[in-house]
């Protein structure tokens, strides 16, 4: 098999896109679970809620780089 040994510029960026989107998907879902508790910990809640705009962050700046501008 004749596989480059490293990946290209995008191909690494898919991927960090991609740990990036399951990473936002964790959070939502830690998040829906300190709403469901009886006594949430709003520190942690609003915690997560800052990484997880964070992430959105980074997400938005990735697919950016990996769209082409399109000139109209």
């Amino acid at each position: 098999m004749n596989a480059p040994s490293e990946m290209s510029h995008e191909e690494v960026l898919r991927v960090r896109l991609e740990v990036l989107r399951r990473e936002h998907r964790d959070l939502d879902a830690a998040i829906e679970a300190l709403h469901e508790r009886v006594n949430p910990d709003m520190l942690t809640l609003k915690r997560f809620k800052t990484q997880k705009l964070k992430l959105k962050d980074q997400i938005a700046r990735i697919e950016d780089e990996l769209t082409p501008d399109i000139i109209a």
